[in-house]
C-alpha cells in the first residue's frame, strides 16, 4: 500500500431490496431526533406522545476523511407523515460547501429537495433506477412520498463534512406535503416571517 493513501481496497455488502448491511451498523434517526424539522410542531408533539418511530437510518463508512477519498452508503427513509408532511431526512449542507453528491434510488419513491444559500431550489423525483446529482452549494434532504421504505445509495468526497445546524434554524424554503394523496410543493411558513 502506498504511503500517501492509508485506505486499502475493500468491499461492503448492501442488500438491494432493503438497503441494510449485515457488515455495518446504521445510524438511526427516530422522530424524537427530528424536533424542529417538521413545520407542524403540534402534530409532531401529538405523534411523539403516542410513539417514537424510526424515521430513517443510514450507513456511514468509518473511513479516513481525507481529500481524494470517497464516502458511500445507503439511506433508508421509512414511510409516514407528521401532519401532512412526509417523513424525511434532516438534510444538510456540506461543511466544504462546494461538495457535490450523487444519490441513486434502489427502492421506493420520493424526492430529493435541494436549495442553496442564495435561495435557488429544486425538487427531483426519486424512483428506482433514477440517479440525482446534488450540485455543490446545495443543501439536500430525502423525502419519502410512498408507502414503502425509500432506499438510496449515495457517494460524496470523504472530507466534505456535514452542516446540519444551518437547516435546523429555519428548515428549507419549500416543504413537500400530502395534498389529497399526492405530493405537493408548498412554501415553508417559517420563511414567510
Amino acid at each position: 500500500m502506498s504511503q500517501t493513501n492509508s485506505v486499502a481496497p475493500f468491499s461492503v455488502y448492501f442488500d438491494l431490496i432493503n438497503g441494510l448491511s449485515n457488515e455495518r451498523t446504521s445510524t438511526k434517526r427516530y422522530l424524537s431526533n427530528m424536533k424542529g424539522m417538521f413545520a407542524d410542531e403540534a402534530a409532531l408533539q401529538a405523534k411523539l406522545a403516542q410513539e417514537d418511530p424510526l424515521v430513517y437510518e443510514f450507513y456511514e463508512l468509518n473511513l479516513p476523511e481525507k481529500p481524494g477519498d470517497l464516502l458511500f452508503g445507503t439511506s433508508i427513509v421509512y414511510p409516514g407523515k407528521v401532519g401532512n408532511e412526509y417523513y424525511m431526512t434532516k438534510g444538510h449542507f456540506h461543511t466544504i460547501l462546494d461538495t457535490a453528491e450523487v444519490y441513486y434510488c434502489l427502492q421506493g419513491q420520493g424526492y430529493m429537495l435541494m436549495e442553496n444559500p442564495e435561495g435557488d431550489w429544486a425538487a427531483e423525483e426519486l424512483t428506482p433506477g433514477k440517479a440525482v446529482y446534488v450540485p455543490g452549494r446545495y443543501a439536500h434532504r430525502s423525502i419519502n412520498t410512498g408507502s414503502e421504505p425509500m432506499i438510496t445509495f449515495f457517494v460524496f468526497r470523504a472530507d466534505a463534512g456535514h452542516d446540519y445546524g444551518t437547516i435546523e434554524t429555519r428548515g428549507y424554503r419549500k416543504l413537500i406535503v400530502d395534498d389529497g394523496g399526492k405530493p405537493a410543493i408548498v412554501n415553508n411558513p417559517k420563511w414567510d416571517s
